[in-house]
């Protein structure tokens, strides 16, 4: 009889502790599953914000107030030949209202050729209702340098201190940037205040360009 008890605790404890690695598992997949999927919407998230057609871009952009001198101090390069450092742009508006821009920067040529290259672009509105969104025609005032068009998007600005501005020239098949560049002007050659600096990569980041900016040489070698 007592064998039979023992026995029979025993069965019932195993049974148990059976159940118990059974719920416990249960619990385990449970929260696997929620973590992937949590992943998984985390990265269609991600994905979703990078679509360029989704980026936003400065609200009534007054182009009056945006003319002036700006200096590059941070870019992300695109494909091919790029000015390197000492980039500057003045930006003047016609009595049209139409903007243009002359720009200078230094670009090494064949390897070893360091110049100082001019650059002249025009900038069109296509669609009135979001003047940040331009298009550039622009030219190399040397025959080594290319022209072309790009589009031109006023990210953000507050016209005395910093501008940050975007173009895509290639797009992939989910709607994100395959080649794009863009550039953080400033007023100020010698840099922004912790303040506009927090600013500047929080818009970096919705463009989906954290960490890929490079900073801008001004020295004046140009």
């Amino acid at each position: 009889m007592t064998d039979s008890s023992t026995q029979l605790g025993h069965g019932n404890g195993s049974a148990l502790k059976t159940s118990r690695l059974f719920i416990l598992h249960l619990r385990m997949d449970y929260q696997l599953i929620a973590l992937a999927m949590l992943l998984m919407a985390f990265i269609e998230q991600s994905l979703a914000s990078c679509v360029v057609d989704s980026f936003t871009v400065k609200q009534d952009f007054d182009p009056v107030r945006y003319a002036g001198k700006w200096y590059a101090l941070q870019k992300k390069d695109p494909e091919g030949l790029f000015l390197q450092d000492n980039i500057s742009a003045e930006y003047t508006v016609g009595d049209d209202g139409a903007m243009v821009a002359s720009s200078r920067g230094r670009v090494t040529l064949f390897g070893f050729w360091v110049v100082c290259a001019d650059m002249a672009a025009q900038y069109s509105v296509p669609d009135p209702v979001t003047p940040g969104k331009m298009f550039m025609n622009y030219q190399g005032l040397a025959s080594y340098l290319s022209s072309g068009g790009d589009n031109y998007w006023v990210i953000d600005t507050d016209y005395d201190n910093y501008a940050i501005t975007y173009a895509c020239r290639t797009l992939k098949e989910d709607g994100s940037c395959e080649d794009g560049y863009a550039i953080v002007f400033s007023r100020n050659p010698r840099g922004f205040s912790p303040a506009t600096q927090r600013v500047v990569r929080q818009k970096q980041e919705e463009i989906c360009m954290a960490g890929q900016f490079q900073p801008v040489l001004q020295s004046g070698a140009c």
